[in-house]
């Protein structure tokens, strides 16, 4: 495990990404979205489990703007809050433009193999989904995406493969919503998308929502996706 440096293409700086490589290469690259808590020890287990796929992991700071390094957990009520607020300051179109700078960068790092796809969780889980309107990644996953049903207007963009992992008991996206998301889909040859008996935040690990059977089918179907896509 290691960190990289981004510069961000709007010339305001640079943020750092967390790093974790396999044995061999060379490989694809997943590029890992942050939910609302950062970059934090769920997101790096995350990388290590990728890696462990068989791909470099690659999780960028997207909150670098705002605080860099953050690093919070869903236990406290504190953390909530903080968490909140980070997502309230967040700017969704700054983060789609660090992602695709990962992306960028990530095509041409040491043991890549050129192919780069990306998969997010909550927060992350609906800039993957954005990632797939408007960047040439060559995969993208999202994992209990928020507010998808607003983004529906651009899904005639997508061209490359798109995996939607939904939670039936998601508090944070409504039965409406989420059954729109789905119904737009159903026509799109490139996008699937799965439904679980489970909260928002099943596959977050260690998480307070954990349920593990839907979170290891969802990880299945994740970890065909990325072998089909980076080779």
């Amino acid at each position: 495990m290691a960190t990289m440096t981004i510069k961000a293409t709007d010339g305001s700086g640079s943020f750092s990404a967390y790093v974790v490589e396999p044995k061999d290469k060379p490989t694809g690259v997943v590029v890992l979205i942050q939910e609302i808590f950062g970059v934090n020890q769920a997101m790096r287990d995350t990388a290590a489990w990728v890696a462990d796929l068989g791909f470099i992991a690659i999780c960028p700071d997207l909150f670098w703007r705002i605080e860099p390094g953050i690093d919070i957990t869903d236990k406290t009520e504190a953390e909530w809050k903080r968490a909140f607020e980070l997502f309230q300051a967040f700017d969704q179109a700054k983060g789609i433009e660090d992602l695709k700078a990962t992306v960028a960068a990530a095509r041409g790092m040491p043991g890549s193999n050129g192919k780069v796809g990306t998969m997010g969780y909550c927060l992350g889980g609906r800039l993957a989904f954005m990632m797939a309107e408007q960047s040439d990644a060559d995969v993208n996953v999202s994992y209990y995406g928020v507010g998808l049903d607003g983004l529906l207007g651009e899904l005639g963009k997508v061209t490359k493969p798109l995996i939607v992992h939904i939670a039936d008991k998601d508090e944070y996206f409504p039965a409406e919503g989420r059954q729109k998301t789905v119904e737009a889909a159903g026509g799109h040859a490139q996008v699937r998308t799965f439904n679980y008996p489970a909260d928002h935040a099943f596959a977050r690990v260690n998480g307070i929502h954990w349920h593990g059977l839907s979170a290891a089918i969802a990880n299945g179907r994740s970890a065909e996706a990325l072998a089909a896509a980076l080779g």
